[in-house]
This record gives structure tokens, sequence and C-alpha cells, in this order.
């Protein structure tokens, strides 16, 4: 029997709980949604997010186990996301995950959040080897990574202001669009016409390897601020507009890192804004002109969810790396420690 998982997330606003085996199989899983909760502040509250996950992740772990008919006694290990991410949800999920390590005799896996990210791909498409391409975009990072193995990755770009996700978080708020934003600026651009405004795209084009939204995303507040009476046309066509333009600069900066990592067996995008459609199907194009293969999960698998952080400890198990309860939750965990401080960019994760 192949080694059984139980992985905890909650670095954001998503309490998740599941259980995967090393063979790919997803025993169980739950995910609960905090959006209703957040909605009227039309953004996360950290001080909420981690209370629910204080409520809730403790009885959604005997809700996995009650349904795959397995008790701590069957895990082999516990895999919690030790960071990045809002510092009260991460340690929530990981003194949880110490707690039911302890309980059951199991080792500990202190998870990188965008480590699960980043190996996610491989839960489902059993065929991709190191080391590939990676585009990670969510709400809190966007960076092209060199994914050399379990461990081993070489940041090849990150963004020098604002992350992708949290451009279209912004841009559904300037419009009225509604909460959580990436999705809802997804909708609104499919019945709009992107070419109606002209929006700019950073570093388009330019030797610099790495990202920029701050100007979209402004860009898009002044057209806003500029109408004299913006109502639903002006609104979805600014949505089109901004999400073209978004695109744009991710495939742009995406072909310039292909041609900074030629060893890539395939392009693979993962977190939350890999679920944009139209942001798939452009990198899809691209990986198809450079002859690579592309690789996206499925689109649950690309927000927040344990199944990714359980797979990420499978991975990580199977070459014996396992942590101490000493484990310290960090809200900032870079995935290359080593990579030179972008322009601009400060501190990230």
């Amino acid at each position: 029997m192949t080694a059984l998982i139980l992985g905890l997330e909650s670095s954001c606003d998503e309490t998740a709980v599941a259980l995967v085996r090393g063979d790919r199989s997803i025993v169980a899983q739950r995910i609960a949604s905090q959006d209703e909760a957040h909605r009227p502040f039309g953004g996360v509250v950290p001080e909420l997010a981690a209370r629910a996950h204080a409520e809730r992740l403790t009885p959604m772990v005997a809700e996995v186990l009650a349904e795959a008919g397995a008790a701590l006694a069957d895990l082999d290990a516990v895999a919690a996301t030790a960071g990045p991410g809002l510092i009260g949800g991460v340690m929530v999920g990981l003194v949880t995950g110490k707690a039911l390590a302890m309980a059951a005799g199991k080792p500990l896996i202190a998870v990188n959040h965008l480590e699960g990210h980043a190996l996610s791909p491989r839960l489902v498409d059993a065929g991709l080897r190191f080391p590939y391409l990676l585009l990670l975009v969510s709400g809190g990072h966007c960076q092209l990574l060199g994914v050399e193995g379990v461990g081993r990755y070489r940041r090849l770009a990150t963004t020098i202001d604002d992350a992708i996700g949290e451009a279209f978080d912004k841009t559904a708020k300037v419009l009225g669009l509604g909460f959580p934003g990436g999705p809802a600026v997804e909708r609104a651009a499919r019945e709009g016409d992107a070419h109606r405004f002209a929006l700019p795209r950073p570093l388009l084009g330019t030797a610099e390897p790495h990202f920029s939204f701050a100007g979209l995303k402004s860009a898009v507040l002044r057209h806003w601020q500029a109408l004299a009476s913006p109502g639903d046309a002006e609104r979805v066509d600014l949505a089109a507009a901004f999400q073209h333009a978004a695109t744009d600069c991710l495939v742009d900066r995406t072909a310039r890192a292909i041609t900074a990592f030629p060893t890539a067996t395939a392009l693979v995008v993962a977190g939350g804004v890999a679920s944009n459609v139209a942001i798939r199907t452009a990198l899809a194009t691209l990986a198809a002109t450079h002859d690579l293969p592309f690789v996206a999960p499925p689109p649950w698998l690309c927000t927040d969810n344990a199944a990714m952080i359980a797979w990420a400890g499978a991975e990580r198990l199977a070459l014996g790396l396992t942590d101490g309860l000493d484990f310290p939750a960090r809200a900032r965990w870079p995935l290359d420690p080593s990579a030179e401080a972008a322009r601009g960019a400060g501190v990230r994760a």
C-alpha cells in the first residue's frame, strides 16, 4: 500500500483538508470557503480568516478520516502548510498538524505553500518530468521558476510590485464587480470589448526578466474615473481590456523565460490565476510555438487546497524529507532563497 498523507491548508481564506496516497489517488478532501464572511470588506480580513480556520479545521479532519474509513494510526505522515501566507491562519494549520502528528506518532512535513502549487501538476500528470518551467500566478505571487526537483527551485522572474492576482482583485474593486475579484473580472471580460480602452503593458518586450502590474492597475482606475457616467458597458469593456493587457504581459515574460531555461521539459502554470481560461489558452499557444508540452492542473487544484499540500508531503516523504515539531510558521518563505532581489520588489516570499 502506498503512503497515506493527511494534508492541511490554511494560508489564506480557504480551510482545506485532504487525504492523498503516493500513487496520486485522492482518498477524500474538504474545502470550506470564507467568501461570504469577507465579501462585505471587499477582501480577506486576516483575523476573521484565522478564527474561521480554528473553528473549522479539526471537524473537517474528522470528516475526511471518517469518509476514508481511516484513523490517525493509518497515516504515514501529516503535511501542513507552514507558510508563506497570513501568519494567523498559517499558525492554526501548522499547530493542528503538529498536534495530529504527535498524537499519531507520525512524521510532520512542513510544506511551503508555493511548493504545493509548484508540484500540484504532478499530482494529476504522472508523466510530468523535472525540470519544467513554472509560471506561478496567484493573489500574492507572480513568479517564473525553473522546477529542477522537489525542494530545488530556480527563480527566473518575479513581480517588482503587485502580484497578478492582486491586480485582478483591485480591478474588480474599482469596477464594482464584487468579491472574489479574479473570477468576477473573468466573467465580465467575456462580455466586453478588449480593444475599447488602451491600457499599458508594463515591461513588455524589455530585457528585464520580471513582471510589473502596478501601472496597469492604476491605468484602469484612471480610465474609470475619467468616464462621465460609467455603466455596465464600460465596466465589462475595461475588464476585458485589463485581462487582455495582463495576459499579454504574462505571455511576453514567459516567452523570455523559455529562452532562459532551455532544458525545460514542459511549460506549466499553477496558482489561483491559472484557472483563468483566457490566460490558459494564451499560454497553451505560446507553449505550442516553442514545441513544449503545456500542463495546467484542473481549476479546483489551482486554488488553495489541501490535496496539493498532501501531495507535496508525499513527494517529500518519498525522499525522506520530514520536519521537527519545532518547525516555525512563516509569513514569508521564498522557494529560491538565493535569488537576487528584484529591482524595487523588497522582500517577497
